[in-house]
């Protein structure tokens, strides 16, 4: 099943030191980014047939980026390099306990959306299922696509993946992105979220009272990961997943490979629900590996 991920592709400049603010970093190195470019590099590597629908700037870094892309063997039909947009970079500094804050310039994520709007009704109706994230709820006219696009699959009875992918400071107004999240909620396949991302879209604290509240919600499936615990796999079926010993250095992109891993194990299924709990284990080690190395991917 050719799967489709619509988001944002971007350069992450990481200091390759932890610091506790960006200005005592003193060099950066460029890394492929983006959450939802990062879930189709991990998926295609792990054998899915993934779509990316998106773009950058057509400029040095927009080239460099569609490169990569290409020799991962992500399909690129709804991906665009826009004339006269710079590509979007974002600076990322990681403080002693790997996590990692983002400083984001350019509006290229804005600008590809826009550009290829046009033709996303074509590539919903071209693949067989959706990832998408909160990071094209953003910007209104990014929202409407994505939400169209949503409708579309759902109407068709054609899985969705969501990863609320929750990056608060990116909002003028951060209870408008969980309100926004929560209108994503109710038809899912997969609803993929971590600890603080479950509480916020349930209001439970505890991650299986959220499960509960998110499956009564309308998720079909729920995944809450837990950092060094490991993971949860409520709803049609139910694993639970202990973590995987790591020396955490960069936890960027940890979220988006356990996403991309299910993803894989899912579209060689044709999205069987037990796939989930098969690919949920290999998912959490190849995070765990993730978290121990600079870069998402």
């Amino acid at each position: 099943m050719r799967v489709l991920c619509l988001g944002e592709t971007l350069v992450d400049l990481i200091c390759h030191r932890p610091v506790d603010r960006l200005a005592d970093a003193d060099a950066f190195v460029p890394h492929f980014g983006g959450a939802m470019a990062n879930v189709a590099v991990v998926a295609a590597r792990h054998g899915a047939e993934v779509e990316l629908a998106g773009g950058a700037g057509d400029d040095a870094w927009g080239a460099w980026l569609r490169e990569r892309l290409t020799a991962e063997g992500v399909g690129l039909q709804w991906f665009e390099l826009v004339e006269g947009t710079p590509t979007p970079v974002a600076f990322v500094t990681v403080d002693r306990d790997g996590e990692p804050d983002y400083l984001i310039y350019g509006a290229g994520i804005h600008a590809a959306m826009e550009h290829i709007a046009p033709r996303l009704g074509a590539a919903a109706q071209a693949c067989g299922a959706l990832v998408m994230a909160s990071n094209t709820l953003v910007d209104e006219r990014e929202r409407e696509v994505t939400m169209h696009v949503r409708a579309h699959m759902l109407e068709h009875g054609k899985p969705v993946i969501f990863d609320p992918n929750l990056r608060l400071h990116r909002w003028d107004n951060p209870g408008r992105a969980v309100t926004l999240a929560r209108e994503c909620l109710p038809g899912l396949f997969l609803l993929k979220c971590n600890r603080r991302e479950a509480e916020l879209l349930s209001g439970e604290r505890d991650p299986e009272a959220a499960a509960a509240g998110l499956l009564a919600g309308g998720v079909r499936n729920v995944v809450i990961t837990l950092g060094p615990e490991g993971a949860i796999l409520r709803g049609e079926v139910r694993a639970t997943v202990p973590g995987v010993p790591a020396t955490v250095v960069d936890a960027t992109g940890a979220g988006d490979t356990l996403t991309a891993v299910l993803v894989a194990h899912l579209s060689r299924t044709d999205f069987y629900p037990a796939a989930l709990a098969v690919g949920l284990r290999e998912a959490v080690a190849e995070a765990a590996r993730t978290v121990a190395r600079w870069g998402a991917t």
